[in-house]
Formats: structure tokens, C-alpha cells, sequence
């Protein structure tokens, strides 16, 4: 199970060096959180926080649709927020490595938290989400994604079960990619943490793979990012190629006019200070 400290060594490394692959597979999902944060954003000048910013696509987003914003990307890895710095520069955003609490706390009020798929990975996460409101404006808003359950999203469930593992994710998860799928539950820790949110089911198609040969891209992909990225890396090499070809199966049974995509499902949740809301 991927944990906050593991961005700072090999995993944060691998999504560095994969980071248009992995933008690739969000492509479908970014418009929609990219609105939702602009819906949540103040008519005015303020300041936003992009926690788990990785290569920076949605601070990029947000800083040049809105010019007015000072936006700041944080994550814990330095490859991907070298990664983030290679995207055009614009004077209203820049990019840290460190500890999105630290951030918080260093550049506060905020007015508006964002972060795309960043933030199941707390150890607490009820401590961190109050941190936040700690270092939050009065009218401060919260907008993020999140995978919904592991069932939906069958990029992680089909490859899971071609290695003949079990497709849901395991309950009572603190942290990981699948810690918030369940809304209630995610409700319930925002709720300790002094927010009060909402969650909207988005679906959206997870592209793994494209090109002349999509499948073996996908296959490229999945050796490095995702569910079964862990398992092929420690398989024995004369084992190896039995399990890539069950990857393979599963992406080409997704292969539709030259592109593997998968099904997939986020939650998009906005939340407001509790003491703030309606």
C-alpha cells in the first residue's frame, strides 16, 4: 500500500519519469476537478495550495485560468515537482518539495486547498485535514479527487484479478490510493477535521494506453504505475513474461479505436470551514 513516505524515494521517482503517461491516464478527469475548483475559487485575488501537486498539471491549470491567484504546488517528491517545472512558467505559480502541512502553515491564510488524487496518503489524515483548516482563510475552500471503489475503477481491478488477486480494495485502509472511496467514511474524517463537505461520483475513462501499439504501451505503463506495478517488478524474471501476457489480455480487451481505456470513477468533493457552512 503506496503511504505518504514512499513519495519521497522510488515511487515519487517512478511517477517523475512517467509523469505524461500519468497525466495521460487523468486527461478525462482533469476538466471536470479543473471546474469544480474554479466554481470554488473567490471572485477576487487570493492564495491556493495544490497538496501532493506532482507534476503540477492542476496548479498549472488553475494559475492560468486565473491570473489573480497566487498558486503554490507542494509535494513530498523533488522528481515531480522538477517534473512540474518543466511546464511553462507563469508568475503566479511556483512549486515546492516538502510537507503540504509545512506549506500550509508557512504561506497561511490560504484560501483555497486543491489536489488532484494527493490526498489519501496521511498517516492521520484527520490531523492533517485540521492542520489545513488551522491554516485555512475564514471562508476558505477545500476541492479534491478521489478514486471511488477499487470495483469501479477497472484498471486496478481488471489487472488484479488477471493475476487472480481479489479486485475490491481491503477495508479500514487509513491511506493509499483507495482510502477515501468509501464517501461516508471520507465525510466522516472531513467532518472531525472541521469541514463540512460534499462529494460528487465522477466517471471517466482511464487511458493506459495509445500509439501504434497501445497495448504494449498500456503494458509499458502498468510495469511501472498501478496496482500490479509492485508485483511484476518482484516476480521472478523466468515468471515474468506469463504475468505481463495476462496484463496484456486485460488491456487488449479495453483496446477501442487505437486507445486502451479503462473505466474508471472518482469522487470530487468541495468542502467549506464548519464553521463556515450553511
Amino acid at each position: 500500500m503506496t503511504q505518504a513516505a514512499d513519495w519521497t524515494g522510488r515511487i515519487g521517482d517512478v511517477w517523475a519519469q512517467e509523469w505524461r503517461r500519468t497525466d495521460r491516464s487523468f486527461a478525462a478527469l482533469a476538466p471536470q476537478l479543473d471546474a469544480a475548483i474554479l466554481r470554488a475559487a473567490p471572485a477576487g485575488p487570493f492564495r491556493a495550495l495544490d497538496i501532493g501537486c506532482g507534476a503540477g498539471a492542476t496548479s498549472h491549470a488553475l494559475a492560468t485560468a486565473r491570473f489573480d491567484a497566487e498558486v503554490i504546488g507542494v509535494d513530498l517528491s523533488a522528481g515531480l515537482v522538477a517534473a512540474a517545472q518543466v511546464r511553462p512558467r507563469l508568475a503566479n505559480l511556483r512549486f515546492v518539495v516538502g510537507d503540504a502541512i509545512v506549506a500550509a502553515a508557512s504561506i497561511q491564510p490560504v484560501d483555497l486547498y486543491v489536489s488532484r488524487h494527493g490526498v489519501m496518503f496521511f498517516d492521520d489524515p484527520v490531523a492533517a485535514f485540521a492542520a489545513f483548516a488551522d491554516a485555512a482563510a475564514p471562508d476558505a475552500r477545500l476541492v479534491f479527487s478521489c478514486f471511488a471503489e477499487r470495483r469501479a475503477n477497472r484498471f486496478a481491478a481488471d489487472l488484479l484479478a488477471a493475476m487472480g488477486m481479489d479486485g475490491e480494495a481491503p477495508a479500514g485502509a487509513t491511506s493509499g490510493p483507495f482510502a477515501f472511496a468509501d464517501p461516508a467514511h471520507t465525510a466522516a474524517l472531513l467532518a472531525a477535521a472541521g469541514w463540512h463537505g460534499k462529494a460528487t461520483r465522477v466517471a471517466f475513462a482511464y487511458r493506459a494506453g495509445e500509439g501504434t501499439d497501445a497495448v504494449a504501451d498500456a503494458v509499458a505503463f502498468f510495469r511501472r504505475i498501478g496496482p500490479v506495478a509492485g508485483l511484476l517488478r518482484d516476480t521472478p524474471a523466468a515468471d515474468r513474461p506469463a504475468m505481463e501476457h495476462a496484463v496484456a489480455e486485460a488491456c487488449t480487451r479495453r483496446l477501442h479505436a487505437g486507445a486502451v481505456d479503462f473505466p474508471a470513477a472518482a469522487w470530487i468533493w468541495s468542502a467549506t470551514l464548519s464553521r463556515s457552512a450553511p
